[in-house]
């Protein structure tokens, strides 16, 4: 546990935020690819980029470890599956001018975590954090009244980040070690598709421009990049300190929705949103105290 924060924590925590706060520009240039095969690209091309950093950090005896290890191997093919479906269902959402919902699933997300704590891992609440879920629950339930239907993308964002951070704590291995063995995991199935919809004619990469190539290529940067850049932020931050700064990524996602992507900020979701940033400022509060008392 960090008892302060230092200047080149905050420098990684930063540059990795910025990159999350700003993907909604990157994926809506790439509104006109297919989703799977977007996130094929982003599995193909992060395996190198993560592969280099592990060699650059001499890392890659623990990750030949992992490949060695049946158990290992098994958890890291769950979080690899949790973190595909949140992959997708953001790169989905983002293409298909609903960025603000992805924003309201990022936004409750930290407050699910909390709610997984006390469901799975028996942790008491607070009465601020019940307060949070139960603003977060209520802010679901408008918008699932007001749409006559589930919001099933934020609900996808929610639980995929959630259950992918709780089962992730419980691999036991370094998180760039961690991102590279999930990589390699959803290889084969990435190559696999690309080779199918290239059999089939139906590969939007065989008739992609020259832009559009740099664009998939550069999904591997993107994709792995900011992770490790978080990963390596966390260790000289509080948790505190992390958990607060973190809530910038579905702000800067909100905002660009609003006012760039000019999507519609109107009904349910005035109502909704407000009740999730009191939630979040429950949230908030009761870090700061667990902060003060030294907990944190």
């Amino acid at each position: 546990m960090n008892s302060d924060d230092s200047p080149r924590g905050f420098a990684f925590a930063i540059a990795a935020f910025a990159i999350w706060g700003m993907l909604p520009f990157y994926f809506k240039a790439l509104e006109h690819a297919p989703t799977i095969e977007v996130i094929a690209h982003r599995v193909i091309w992060a395996v190198p980029v993560a592969l280099i950093a592990l060699i650059a950090l001499g890392r890659t005896d623990d990750l030949r470890a992992a490949i060695r290890t049946p158990r290992m191997l098994g958890m890291a093919l769950v979080t690899a599956a949790l973190i595909s479906v949140n992959w997708g269902t953001y790169v989905w959402l983002i293409q298909t001018g609903k960025a603000m919902d992805a924003a309201l699933g990022y936004y409750i997300n930290p407050i699910f975590n909390v709610f997984l704590g006390a469901t799975l891992l028996g942790e008491k609440l607070s009465p601020r954090q019940w307060g949070a879920v139960a603003l977060a629950m209520a802010a679901v339930v408008v918008l699932t009244l007001d749409a006559g239907a589930l919001p099933i993308g934020t609900l996808l964002i929610v639980f995929s980040w959630g259950s992918y951070a709780y089962f992730k704590r419980a691999l036991p291995i370094g998180p760039n070690q961690g991102f590279a063995l999930e990589a390699l995991i959803l290889l084969p199935f990435a190559l696999v598709y690309m080779g199918w919809i290239l059999f089939q004619g139906t590969s939007f990469s065989a008739q992609a421009g020259a832009l559009d190539w740099v664009l998939l290529v550069g999904c591997g940067v993107v994709t792995a990049a900011p992770l490790m850049l978080y990963a390596n932020g966390a260790k000289a931050l509080r948790l505190s300190t992390i958990a607060i700064a973190g809530y910038s990524i579905p702000t800067m996602i909100f905002l660009i929705s609003v006012f760039i992507f000019r999507e519609p900020f109107e009904g349910a979701r005035v109502i909704a949103f407000p009740m999730i940033w009191g939630a979040m400022a429950l949230y908030i509060l009761e870090i700061l105290r667990k902060r003060r008392a030294g907990l944190q």
